[in-house]
């Protein structure tokens, strides 16, 4: 794995119009690291990992992720597991993660086989993925994020959909990503898994860090 970034906002502002979903957020995200993101809907959580994923600019402040000058560099390195599966409803599991693994340039076939022993993807990975439950689309977006081992790794609500084992599962992934020095920011409502996976964390109330 090469060296994860570390994430520094300063004074990173975001508006919409008249309104603002970020406000002079200062933190640091740090390699090795599980940070949770907490707060209520509307609090700012996923403007905040947007800004970190390079899908937004702040208004005002800057972000520095080290070693990353741009954000080509940061996409590269970058796993999301977000709102949307960002997989392809008419491919198979299987075809998506095998896609994933082409694009990366990681070798297919082997990240196949890692990908359904990390996330006990039994047959149904060979069925079109529109087909799945939501739990399965779950654990293949995690397997698709994670098949090129990047060091800077942001979940969005990662537990949906997942029952008691795939949680338990995803805690050992968690775990196994920030030991091998990954850089990792999960935004959660369930505040009994983030308090489970994470190291430190912050709290957002609109949009502004009022724990840390």
């Amino acid at each position: 794995m090469s060296s994860a970034p570390e994430v520094r906002l300063r004074r990173v502002t975001k508006t919409y119009g008249p309104v603002r979903a970020l406000v002079a957020v200062d933190t640091t995200f740090s390699a090795g690291r599980v940070t949770a993101v907490l707060g209520t809907n509307g609090s700012g959580k996923s403007t905040l990992l947007a800004i970190v994923g390079t899908l937004a600019k702040p208004t005002s402040g800057a972000i520095t992720h080290t070693g990353l000058p741009t954000a080509a560099d940061i996409r590269r390195v970058l796993g999301w597991v977000g709102h949307a599966s960002l997989c392809y409803p008419d491919l198979t599991g299987a075809e998506n993660i095998r896609l994933a693994a082409e694009l990366y340039g990681c070798p297919e076939d082997e990240s196949l086989r890692e990908a359904k022993e990390r996330f006990e993807l039994g047959s149904f990975v060979d069925r079109p993925f529109r087909e799945y439950s939501r739990g399965q689309r779950q654990r293949v977006s995690l397997a698709r994020a994670l098949v090129h081992r990047p060091t800077l790794l942001l979940l969005d609500e990662p537990t949906t959909g997942l029952d008691g084992s795939g949680v338990a599962r995803l805690v050992k992934v968690v775990a196994d990503e920030a030991a091998r020095g990954a850089t990792i920011i999960v935004v959660s409502h369930d505040e009994p898994f983030a308090r489970q996976v994470a190291s430190s964390s912050i709290r957002l109330e609109r949009g502004r860090v009022v724990e840390q």
